[in-house]
């Protein structure tokens, strides 16, 4: 049973009686309180996908759920709904666009290292990997002579994410996209 400061995000809980997601965790440190952290955690339920926000001290230990990660790979999209193929067993996944828009922003066809959460047989979660790699099909042309560590420019990327990248990069290079933090990494 880990501490609240010790989980993390996407990690799966039991918490009143139900299993939940944490989708964000915000940490405070209110002032004048004797040395304890706050998080405030934004939860779903795996079951009813409800959503709540709790907020627990640092200390508070809480119950982790037993789930599953299953390596699987973007299959193709059935109306609203995007279908993810298992690359062991060939089970199909089914996730809503509204479950899953911030993850949507880092799929494509070629996208590698997605895993699916799985509690008691239902997929509850996509997992995206560390960095992806995306093209840029839309930015202002590239700088002669611009250095590495110079001005940033915004840059609209294959999936409509857009991200600052530096200004020697051009239209239509792929580049490394860190997923937790939405930044350009290197180019790829």
């Amino acid at each position: 049973m880990p501490k609240a400061s010790d989980v993390k995000k996407n990690s799966a809980i039991e918490f009143n009686n139900s299993v939940y997601i944490i989708k964000d965790i915000e940490r405070s440190v209110p002032q004048g309180r004797a040395g304890g952290s706050l998080y405030r955690m934004r939860m779903y339920n795996v079951v009813t996908g409800a959503k709540t926000d709790e907020t627990f001290k640092d200390g508070d230990m809480l119950t982790m759920a037993d789930l599953i990660h299953r390596d699987v790979m973007y299959s193709y999209a059935d109306g609203d709904e995007l279908v993810f193929m298992d690359n062991e067993d060939y089970t199909p996944y089914n996730f809503s666009k509204e479950q899953i828009e911030d993850e949507l922003l880092f799929i494509t066809e070629a996208t590698q290292g997605l895993q699916v959460l799985v509690i008691d047989g239902q997929a509850v979660a996509l997992e995206l990997p560390q960095t992806v790699s995306l093209t840029i099909t839309e930015t202002d042309p590239s700088i002669k002579g611009a250095s590495a560590s110079a001005r940033t420019k915004p840059a609209t990327l294959e999936t409509g994410l857009i991200v600052q990248v530096p200004e020697y990069i051009a239209s239509d290079e792929t580049i490394k996209i860190n997923t937790a933090e939405k930044k350009f990494m290197s180019r790829a």
